[in-house]
């Protein structure tokens, strides 16, 4: 596992570049994760290294690059609604980890804040 300082350098990397890694090993990102039903987060991963989707209220779009099992997230951009009881964790978001066809949503100290399951 990265020390933080690491997970911190790759995302300020990412920021300066808007280049999108490759996939290693058997992991491929791309696709919906979440649920697109309302109210609930999601987010979709194109082939591009573009992303997009919702954290239940707002819309998210930035970029991602792969770096083995894990994704650094670029700056996400969001609309700002107000949604009266909503958690709009996913818009913290800076990465993810894939572990069991599942994203481990993480925070800019590397901690998990939620999970996303592969859409269906």
């Amino acid at each position: 596992m990265r020390k933080i300082g690491m997970f911190a350098l790759a995302v300020m990397a990412l920021a300066l570049s808007a280049c999108s890694g490759s996939p290693a090993g058997g992991f491929e990102p791309v696709g919906t994760w979440g649920s697109t039903e309302e109210g609930q987060p999601s987010l979709v991963l194109e082939k591009d290294g573009s992303l997009h989707g919702s954290d239940g209220c707002n819309r998210l779009m930035g970029s991602y690059e792969v770096d083995g099992d894990d994704l650094v997230f670029g700056p996400l951009a969001s609309t700002m609604m107000f949604c009266q009881g909503v958690d709009t964790w996913l818009g913290q978001a800076v990465g993810a980890r894939y572990a069991n066809n599942s994203l481990e949503i993480l925070d800019p100290q590397g901690q998990r804040i939620g999970m996303l399951e592969r859409g269906k």
